[in-house]
């Protein structure tokens, strides 16, 4: 009779678990890139007009520094000496940056993109979020930064009273062989008290709310908006490599590179979801 009971139970349990609907991730953003040009309905391409970090430089709204390639979006830096930006400022180099604000934002869930990048010291390709109010109050993801280093990438977070050089942060060394130029997914797990970092779907950095609460306050409880760009030199490649020419923070070979139309960023996929 013990037996039988038993049975009951486990099987009543199986068809509970059974019935039980499996939480799914909804899927909010997404682009693959597949069209013949960059879909304006999901994205802002950005000139300059707001220049940081001692980048090298300007954003134009270019087929040559933004362009759809092979099902890939590719962000390509080019060397243009002479360039003036709307305000009036002249740089060197122009390169490509894009965003959703206005268009897409979120608050909570997963942010990922598939991306593979050129080698070359000095170069500076980022995938990140910002918050829709002022910086660094309403706070800044890096999901990951490159600044030449082949065989890492970097992950950080910034907001008020831990911004800039105080912003924590953490390398992923990737396995020989295997580092940036190879495809990669870069992800976030955000949620109301944390944020997950993973590449490869290993998680290469967290941080939580009780982290951060000696620091400053939690930056990370408002929509953001996503960024995909291509800077070149500026402050963090020059405190990774100590490089002041020919540019600030940039390499001669790189340059070579540049001038040669060979640095890029692909980046295949982009997708938010959320439980």
């Amino acid at each position: 009779m013990i037996h039988t009971r038993k049975s009951a139970l486990a099987v009543l349990l199986l068809f509970c678990m059974a019935a039980t609907p499996v939480a799914r991730k909804r899927v909010v953003f997404f682009d693959d890139f597949s069209g013949k040009a960059l879909d304006r309905s999901k994205w802002n391409v950005e000139v300059s007009g707001i220049h940081v970090n001692d980048e090298l430089q300007g954003y134009v709204d270019s087929s040559a520094t933004i362009y759809l390639e092979n099902n890939a979006l590719v962000l390509r830096p080019l060397y243009s000496p002479g360039f003036v930006s709307k305000d009036g400022q002249h740089f060197d180099f122009v390169s490509g940056r894009i965003n959703t604000k206005g268009k897409f934002d979120f608050k909570y869930g997963t942010a990922e993109a598939r991306i593979r990048l050129s080698e070359g010291q000095g170069l500076w390709p980022a995938w990140w979020m910002l918050g829709n109010g002022e910086w660094p109050a309403t706070g800044e993801v890096d999901i990951m930064e490159y600044v030449g280093e082949k065989d890492w990438a970097s992950a950080a977070v910034h907001g008020p009273g831990y911004s800039g050089g105080k912003g924590p942060v953490a390398k992923a060394y990737f396995e020989k062989g295997n580092g940036v130029t190879q495809w990669h997914i870069y992800a976030v797990d955000w949620t109301p008290d944390s944020l997950i970092f993973k590449y490869d779907g290993r998680k290469m950095f967290g941080i939580s709310k009780t982290f951060i609460a000696p620091k400053g306050k939690w930056a990370f409880d408002n929509n953001k908006y996503l960024i995909l760009n291509f800077a070149v030199g500026g402050v963090y490649p020059a405190k990774v490599n100590g490089i002041k020419e020919p540019y600030y923070g940039l390499s001669a070979s790189t340059l070579g590179k540049i001038r040669r139309r060979e640095a890029r960023m692909w980046v295949d996929l982009v997708k938010v979801t959320q439980d």
